[in-house]
């Protein structure tokens, strides 16, 4: 689609599609009631967020069919229901992750079996209301077993596990049936994307990165080094690093929110809320938000193509939607390197 305002864009790889440096991403309005909400959401507010990024020209939407159990994607799918051709957003989702309906609270399995790959789609398609899925992402590794989330990937390997080259295929046979446009992996290794490029061209790779979580700095190198578009995931650290979070907002956090329980909430919340404040001289120098601040962190390492931004509110998108216009100076990303190191938050490179 055509951005329908001055936000910039970038090539995303080879896949033919320009997307503005931010994303809407939908994990946050996905609600209670599963094993990674958010805590209770109003999906009136959720829909009404969706599409005011949506007209404030933010050109594309991430989803997953395991957010809210489906929930998130159908929200997706009414938000942008009755809008013309020429204002939909490119829809992206994940596959992979699925859930027992009789225990909803159980942690979700990951399976890229076949049969469930194609189950998985037709839901996904039904859901968003759309023909065809214009990225289409392996969410994690397939391992077998259930999602604990740690944020590392780690996790046993069950011998029913389905090899990534199997699963790769199947995500480009897929694209080779027009079924979906572009196909991506989320959460693999170097070693995972390079066993998978062999096979097909991985057009995108979605990583989590953040001033905190900088740990994807080399699946981000290697994307860069073929050609492949990169999305990064939580660029504020799930609300850390929007300036808006403090230590009693973290202590009031309900048990159906699944970060009361995360390290960067309770055990790492300090050196986090630290880093967060360092951020803010930065901002002001910019007349940016601290969290339009720490996005443009995300999108000044050289290979990352856009950042997905959640948002449960409408006043939340107007706090980062100006982020791909925050130019950050070699200065600027010294002082913020200097903070990263002080503040002993998180882990990974401090500067692009």
């Amino acid at each position: 689609m055509a951005t329908s305002s001055t936000l910039r864009t970038r090539p995303l790889g080879t896949t033919g599609m320009d997307i503005t440096r931010t994303g809407f991403g939908s994990w946050a309005v996905s609600g209670t009631g599963w094993h990674f909400g958010w805590g209770a959401t109003d999906d009136g507010e959720s829909i009404a967020a969706i599409r005011h990024a949506v007209a404030a020209g933010v050109n594309w939407i991430d989803t997953a069919a395991v957010y809210g159990l489906g929930h998130s994607e159908e929200l997706v799918g009414r938000a942008l229901a009755g809008l013309p051709e020429s204002e939909r957003p490119y829809v992206f989702t994940k596959v992979g992750l699925v859930w027992d309906p009789t225990d909803p609270q159980a942690p979700p399995r990951r399976t890229m079996k076949p049969t469930s790959v194609r189950r998985e789609i037709e839901d996904s398609l039904r859901r968003l209301g759309v023909e065809r899925i214009d990225l289409y992402q392996v969410h994690w590794p397939d391992t077998g077993e259930s999602l604990e989330y740690a944020g590392d990937g780690s996790g046993a390997v069950s011998p029913d596990a389905t090899p990534l080259e199997e699963y790769w295929q199947v995500m480009a046979d897929l694209k080779a049936e027009g079924k979906v446009r572009a196909i991506g992996l989320s959460n693999h290794s170097p070693e995972q994307l390079e066993a998978a490029e062999r096979i097909a061209h991985v057009d995108v790779v979605q990583p989590p990165f953040s001033a905190i979580n900088r740990s994807a700095a080399p699946e981000i190198a290697w994307a860069r080094a073929h050609g492949t578009g990169v999305i990064v995931y939580s660029p504020l650290q799930s609300g850390l690093l929007t300036g808006a979070f403090s230590a009693e907002r973290a202590a009031g956090l309900p048990a159906d929110d699944w970060r009361s329980a995360h390290h960067d909430f309770t055990s790492g919340l300090a050196a986090n809320l630290r880093l967060a404040d360092a951020l803010r001289p930065v901002a002001e120098r910019h007349g940016a938000t601290v969290a339009e601040t720490a996005i443009a962190w995300a999108l000044a390492w050289p290979g990352v193509t856009g950042a997905i931004v959640g948002a449960r509110r409408t006043a939340q998108v107007d706090g980062w939607i100006g982020a791909g216009s925050v130019r950050l100076t070699p200065a600027d990303l010294d002082e913020i390197a200097v903070a990263i190191t002080t503040s002993g938050a998180g882990t990974g490179p401090a500067r692009p």
